[in-house]
């Protein structure tokens, strides 16, 4: 879901807001913030869970702040912000069941002849999803970390266990 965010808000900063804005290079940031920590987190994971949990939580609160900058865009035009319940979010809310979604399920709601008004609002369903399942995600990665520790702390008691088999006769 995080690459569909970046890749839709690359088109929809290309096509709405001037790219020699600040704002374009922020709202692209965010998104591509949002993308790759989560990989970042995910190759992390195997040794630091600290690490993970870290990245994790950076691409959460990127993406939070692409929020607020689709909510800002689309206050500051004068556009209306969907509700939870508006029969447009409640179709792109949907699309998240279809098998094999990629920025082209989502195209038709982000790209001319869409308004900015549906793109913006589009992106914002997407977002919300997406920040959804990481709050999921890191729901469940802090419970394995208090659950079992970190990699470090593993390493410490493994390295424990040997000291002791070794001082015994």
């Amino acid at each position: 879901m995080a690459e569909i965010v970046y890749d839709a808000t690359v088109v929809f900063c290309n096509c709405y807001i001037d790219r020699r804005s600040r704002t374009h290079d922020q709202m692209v940031q965010a998104a591509r913030s949002g993308k790759q920590n989560i990989a970042e987190g995910s190759m992390a994971s195997g040794t630091s869970k600290k690490t993970e949990l870290k990245l994790v939580g950076v691409a959460r609160a990127s993406l939070e702040e692409l929020l607020l900058d689709y909510q800002d865009y689309l206050r500051q035009h004068g556009l209306l912000l969907w509700g939870k319940d508006h029969p447009q979010a409640r179709l792109v809310r949907g699309l998240c069941y279809q098998k094999n979604k990629s920025y082209l399920t989502y195209k038709p709601y982000v790209e001319p002849p869409a308004s900015a008004e549906i793109a913006a609002n589009s992106l914002i369903c997407v977002i919300h999803q997406t920040n959804y399942l990481l709050d999921q995600q890191l729901r469940a990665l802090e419970q394995d970390f208090l659950k079992d520790g970190g990699f470090t702390e593993k390493l410490y008691q493994a390295r424990q266990q040997m000291r002791n088999k070794s001082k015994k006769p």
